[in-house]
C-alpha cells in the first residue's frame, strides 16, 4: 500500500459493507471487471485459477464477473466476485483497513479486545424477502450464480464463501463458521460441519430431540469473513472477533423466520433449519490442502427464506487446491490465532512473525 494508507484508515471508520470494500479495492487498482459473459459451471474458476497457478502473489488481482450464464444458457441477475478476500496478502490487509504488517498486531488486538455486536430494527441485507412457494418459483437457491469450482470432479455447484451461523442452544453463544454448501436443490444445501464447532451445536439439538436454526450469509463485511475461518475457542462468539478487527460492533438484525441475528450488511442471507434426525450423500468436493475429499453422510439445511439486498453480489471464494483463496484465509487467521497465543499469552516476545 502506499505511504499514506495508515493516515488514510485512521481517518475513517471500518466498512459498512461489502461494497465498501469492493470499491477500495478497485481505487488501488485490485479489482478486474470481466463484462464478457463467462459460463460459471465451466469457465469462471478455472479462468481464476489460471492466474493462481501462473502468476506471483503480488500480481494477482480480485475479480468481478458482470455477465454470468451457466452450461445450459440462463443468465444471471447477480455477479459473481472472487479473490476479494485473500487473492493476496495485500488484499487481505485492504480488508483488514490495515498495512501488511499490521496484521498480527490487529488479529491479537482483536482477540484481547472483542467488541460485542449490536442488533439494529433493520438492515439492507432484507430489502427482498422470498419464502414459502416463492422458493420454488425461480427465487431459490437456483437464483444465484453458484460457480462450479473444479469442472468434471465436483458433484454440484457449492458455497464456498458462506458463512454458517448458528448458537448453542444451551448458552445462546453464536458459532460463526465457514464451510462448504452443496446445491441439492432450490430449497436446499448439504453442509460438512460435524467436526467443527457447528456440529458441537448440532449434536446438541439431536440429543434434545429438535432441528438446528441456521443461516448462512454470504457477502460480508471482511472482518467477518476472516473470524469465520480462524479456529478460535468453542465459546468465543465470531461477532465479537469480528468485532474486534473492525474496531467497531458487527451491526445485526433478526432473521424473518428463524431465532438468531444476522449481519444487516450482507449481500445475501440464506435461513433455514437443519434436521438432526436424517444424513444425506454430500460431495465429493476438492478441500483447501489440495485433495478432493470424498463423499459423506451429512446434515443438510432445509431453506426456509431467502434475503438479499438490491442488484446483489454473489462472492464465491477461489477454492480447494492449492495456491488458493481458501487456503490463504485459512492459514492467515491461524497464523494470527497461534501469534498471540505464543508471543502474549506464553510470553514469548522473541516470537516476531
Amino acid at each position: 500500500m502506499a505511504a499514506t494508507e495508515r493516515e488514510v484508515n485512521k481517518a475513517r471508520r471500518y466498512y459498512r459493507d461489502f461494497r465498501e470494500h469492493l470499491n477500495a479495492l478497485e481505487e488501488r487498482s485490485k479489482l478486474v471487471r470481466i463484462k464478457r459473459p463467462i459460463n460459471k459451471d465451466t469457465e469462471l474458476m478455472p479462468l481464476v485459477r489460471w492466474q493462481f497457478r501462473g502468476l506471483e502473489q503480488e500480481e494477482r488481482k480480485a475479480f468481478i464477473f458482470e455477465n454470468v450464464t451457466d452450461a445450459k444458457g440462463k443468465r444471471y441477475a447477480m455477479p459473481v466476485t472472487v479473490g476479494t478476500l485473500a487473492a493476496t496478502t495485500d488484499i487481505y490487509a485492504i480488508g483488514m483497513m490495515c498495512d501488511p504488517e499490521e496484521i498480527h498486531e490487529r488479529w491479537t488486538r482483536a482477540q484481547i479486545h472483542p467488541v460485542d455486536p449490536v442488533r439494529v430494527a433493520s438492515g439492507p441485507t432484507q430489502e427482498i424477502v422470498w419464502q414459502g412457494a416463492d422458493l420454488l418459483k425461480g427465487h431459490g437457491l437456483d437464483a444465484l450464480p453458484v460457480p462450479i469450482s473444479t469442472p468434471g470432479f465436483d458433484n454440484a455447484p457449492y458455497l464456498t464463501s458462506a458463512n454458517w451461523i448458528t448458537k448453542d442452544p444451551d448458552t445462546g453463544v453464536y458459532n460463526i463458521g465457514n464451510y462448504r454448501g452443496q446445491i441439492k436443490a432450490p430449497d436446499r444445501v448439504g453442509g460438512l460441519f460435524t467436526s467443527q464447532h457447528m456440529g458441537q451445536h448440532w449434536r446438541k439439538c439431536k440429543a434434545l430431540g429438535k432441528r438446528l436454526e441456521a443461516a448462512i450469509a454470504i457477502g460480508v463485511i471482511p472482518s467477518i469473513a476472516y473470524a469465520a475461518t480462524a479456529k478460535i475457542p468453542y465459546d468465543f462468539d465470531e461477532y465479537r472477533l469480528a468485532g474486534g478487527l473492525a474496531g467497531e460492533p458487527v451491526e445485526l438484525v433478526r432473521c424473518k423466520t428463524i431465532d438468531l441475528d444476522v449481519p444487516a450488511t450482507a449481500e445475501i442471507i440464506i435461513e433455514g433449519t437443519i434436521p438432526t434426525d436424517a444424513l444425506e450423500p454430500e460431495g465429493p468436493f476438492g478441500e483447501y490442502p489440495g485433495y478432493m475429499g470424498h463423499r459423506t453422510m451429512s446434515p443438510y439445511l432445509e431453506v426456509t427464506c431467502i434475503t438479499h439486498r438490491r442488484d446483489a453480489i454473489y462472492t464465491a471464494l477461489m477454492s480447494q487446491f492449492p495456491p488458493s483463496e481458501s487456503s490463504k484465509i485459512k492459514h492467515t487467521g491461524t497464523e494470527k490465532i497461534l501469534y498471540k497465543f505464543l508471543r502474549h499469552d506464553s510470553g514469548n516476545a522473541a516470537v516476531m512473525d
